[in-house]
């Protein structure tokens, strides 16, 4: 290897700063799962887990493993981690049992339809339909009520 060909000091550092800020945005980014986890509502297993009521069992466990490799307390520093894993797991372990799965799939279900009621709306509305995130948000609100 000639000199030319080996990176310079200046190149070295900024790698290494670009690392650092790599592996800081991945810390950001693992805390701030771990705060939404513990922040959503504990007996809305979907809320944890982050999932829309009535998705299929694949889906249940592929979001299950991709949140638990981010927020395993091996592999994170934060404090919390355990206790958010543990959540997460109790979430996912509700929605793959049957019995509960139905159960809290019907308080969902009840959820809806209050908040259909009380907007005056039915199932056939556009925005019952093809709810957009202020919809999705006041159902989610509604289940916690």
């Amino acid at each position: 290897m000639t000199a030319s060909e080996q990176p310079s000091k200046e190149d070295e550092n900024e790698l290494d700063a670009l690392d650092a800020l790599e592996k800081e945005a991945s810390e950001f980014n693992k805390d701030a799962e771990i705060d939404r986890i513990l922040k959503a509502f504990k007996l809305d297993a979907y809320a944890v887990l982050n999932l829309q009521p009535g998705v299929p069992d694949n889906q249940i466990k592929l979001q299950y493993r991709k949140l638990s490799l981010l927020i395993h307390p091996d592999k994170t520093s934060n404090p919390s981690a355990p206790t958010a894993f543990d959540r997460l797991k109790k979430a996912q372990t509700e929605l793959m049992d049957p019995k509960q799965r139905t159960h809290l799939d019907e308080c969902i279900s009840d959820a809806r339809m209050l908040l259909i009621r009380e907007r005056k709306l039915t199932t056939d509305s556009a925005e019952v339909k093809e709810p957009d995130s202020e919809f999705l948000a006041a159902w989610r609100k509604k289940t916690v009520e």
